[in-house]
């Protein structure tokens, strides 16, 4: 299954921040589903330990597993999981495309299951381009149950950070929400300094996806 060619290829698009197999991902989740089919569910430390020890492992496929994982057996975490287990799993050779994958699998679902507020704002805090990025894109998914005040609240918090990955996952959230409350997002963008292009580029594109007539205007 491994594949050098397309695993220099891979490294280099995520500026080598750690070597790959070569696996695409639809062969991982394949495999993956081989593997956990017929196991028995596992305990919430069960499953922070094994995603532990998954992103221990030195190639990125490894790590991907470590959030696919988490996002089979979602529902066997308890109310512990993120401060315990997720936090440690962000800051283990962090990227943007584990960060996000751990957002999709495990902030969201945890923090829309669990009051998870204080830890989100420890997140927002701590000073950490990528634990800031997750408490962003905390809610991401959450459609009408998304609180638009607190994400707006937290893009508030951070406008002034020039780091692209911060700035990138503000656009993000503005982005989504305008497909909730476009206003709220217009007068958001209204009401800060034009000084954070790269959040700016992303909220206006969600925007703009609004304003565009459907096939079935045409």
């Amino acid at each position: 299954m491994q594949d050098s060619l397309r695993a220099a290829s891979m490294a280099a698009y995520m500026k080598d921040r750690a070597p790959f197999l070569g696996i695409a991902a639809p062969e991982r989740r394949r495999a993956l589903r081989t593997a956990w089919r017929g196991l028995p569910q596992p305990s919430s430390d069960d499953l922070g330990a094994t995603a532990l020890a998954l992103v221990a492992l030195p190639e990125r496929e490894f790590h991907y597993a470590g959030y696919d994982v988490i996002d089979e057996f979602v529902d066997c975490t308890d109310e512990y999981f993120l401060d315990t287990y997720v936090t440690a799993l962000l800051l283990t050779t962090p990227w943007w495309d584990t960060v996000d994958g751990l957002v999709n699998a495990a902030v969201s679902p945890l923090c829309r299951k669990y009051d998870a507020e204080w830890l989100i704002d420890e997140w927002s805090e701590s000073g950490d381009r990528w634990l800031i990025r997750a408490a962003i894109g905390h809610q991401r998914g959450w459609k009408a149950q998304t609180d638009i005040g607190r994400v707006i609240g937290l893009c508030d918090r951070h406008w002034g950070d020039s780091e692209f990955f911060v700035a990138k996952a503000i656009g993000w959230a503005l982005r989504d929400l305008a497909r909730m409350d476009a206003t709220a997002v217009e007068r958001f963008l209204d009401a800060h300094p034009d000084t954070n292009r790269v959040a700016i580029r992303e909220a206006q594109r969600g925007l703009a996806a609004l304003r565009r007539p459907s096939r079935n205007d045409a």
